[in-house]
């Protein structure tokens, strides 16, 4: 076998792993599944040792399907936000806070106290799970572990840290750096008014370095492997899929629209996300925390798995019997819904069916995508092209057209953001990649008027 380069997506509920060849293929690609904890209401964390355990599950799984052949590269894809404290070794000082948590709602205050200009700069909705506030929280409630640490760190690079310990492991990238609350987006750097209202030390500032800069070898059971920065889930499935207009959704735990080619603008209170990618551009991310979460959360309490609830919701006329599912479970950033908005059922009627609850769990994720796409300026006739393991179901794709009254693309990347870490490895030891991307078919918007109406439904509860 040729030359290979490895991909990891570190997902907030699994990591991906794939192995890429010169053409592009992904030959290989392992996953492991793990689940956050969650210790409290609002609360979700977990121990950085179970990402690195599934790492070396993934690796132990597809180093025998490589037969040898020579890995040039590792790059690796990680949630956004959250943070992690490390010493100066880069091991983690307690469990990695992560984007759906809610426990910094208070220390937000500290945001809004910022002049105009200030916040302006940040140019994105205040998210109580990003990591500034976070870090805030850890100042006043966990002062003790706040002096030990050496930095701060996104996911991504604590899980790297693993790989490459040491005081060089205190690194991140523009695309993570960016989503922090602490970064000044029209300067494009750290923001000294923002890490004075999180209230820690500026040592805590992990190095900002080219998203493909390779940082160190990391000896793996595939060998001895030069490592790369990386970069954020979001941006790295951009650049997998090769978009560079239009939008683009990912579809996973939560669901995330993204516009790439943005100019960045100072904004005192927006609704979409600015966001730097691998390079040296910026993106529009319209957020939900709800996505694929919800729909796991309804297979659940329907006692359904994943197929029987694709083929349940598939069986139910389209508007669900007017059964209406609201999937704001874990609250919202604001721009669809607020941070205190819940989810669940309404509108039942003795006739509902469970077919009719899971038609309206899968129409409700879509209408809250619909909702977010308004969000951002995409032309009205452009197709959306579509990333994320529910997709390979041909109701979703045709849900989500229906909905959004769209052309909808679904694109052949299982794991696009692991691809695009592949990709960033390339270009780290110099090995440009172009990845096979196998298009589906376009699914067209039917037009149906029930839809309308349950969106009229859905949108007024």
């Amino acid at each position: 076998m040729p030359d290979l380069l490895l991909g990891a997506d570190l997902g907030t509920s699994g990591l991906k792993l794939v192995a890429l060849d010169p053409d592009g293929a992904v030959v290989a690609q392992a996953e492991r599944a793990y689940a956050y904890d969650r210790p409290g209401p609002g609360r979700a964390q977990i121990d950085v040792r179970t990402w690195r355990v599934a790492l070396d599950d993934a690796l132990a799984e597809l180093g025998p399907r490589l037969t040898g052949a020579p890995v040039r590269g590792l790059g690796i894809s990680g949630q956004m936000h959250g943070a992690v404290l490390v010493d100066a070794a880069g091991t983690a000082l307690s469990p990695a806070l992560l984007w759906p948590d809610q426990r910094a709602a208070e220390e937000l205050d500290r945001w809004r106290a910022l002049t105009d200009d200030q916040r302006a700069a940040l140019a994105n909705p205040l998210v109580p799970g990003m990591t500034g506030p976070l870090l805030a929280w850890l100042t006043r409630h966990d002062p003790a572990t706040v002096a030990r640490a050496s930095a701060l760190l996104l996911p991504k690079d604590a899980l790297r840290a693993t790989l490459l310990p040491g005081a060089d492991s205190a690194v991140t990238d523009r695309s993570d750096a960016s989503a922090t609350l602490l970064w000044d987006v029209v300067a494009d750097g750290w923001s000294e008014s923002a890490w004075s209202a999180a209230g820690a030390g500026r040592h805590l500032r992990p190095a900002v370095l080219p998203s493909d800069e390779v940082v160190g070898v990391a000896r793996l059971p595939v060998g001895e492997v030069p490592v790369v920065v990386g970069g954020a889930d979001t941006p790295l499935a951009l650049l997998a899929a090769g978009a560079t207009s239009g939008a683009q959704l990912n579809l996973g735990t939560g669901a995330q629209l993204l516009r790439p080619g943005l100019r960045p603008l100072a904004v005192a209170d927006p609704v979409v996300h600015t966001y730097a990618d691998t390079g040296d551009g910026w993106y529009a991310m319209a957020a939900l925390q709800n996505g694929g979460s919800a729909w796991e959360w309804a297979c659940d309490v329907l006692a359904l798995s994943w197929p029987e609830f694709v083929e349940a919701a598939a069986s139910a006329p389209a508007g669900a019997g007017g059964a209406v599912f609201r999937p704001f479970l874990t609250g919202e950033r604001g721009g669809v819904a607020g941070p205190l908005e819940r989810g669940g059922w309404s509108g039942l009627h003795a006739g509902t069916t469970r077919a009719d609850l899971a038609r309206a769990a899968l129409e409700g994720v879509a209408f809250a995508v619909r909702a977010a796409l308004a969000l951002l300026d995409v032309a009205a006739d452009d197709p959306l092209l579509v990333t994320g393991g529910a997709t390979r179901s041909g109701v979703v794709p045709q849900v989500l057209a229906d909905v959004l009254g769209r052309p909808v693309r679904p694109l052949g990347l299982r794991s696009a953001s692991a691809v695009g870490a592949a990709l960033l490895a390339g270009r780290g030891v110099g090995l440009e990649v172009d990845p096979e991307r196998e298009a589906g078919p376009l699914v067209e918007p039917r037009g149906d008027t029930d839809l309308e109406a349950a969106f009229a439904r859905w949108s007024a509860v």
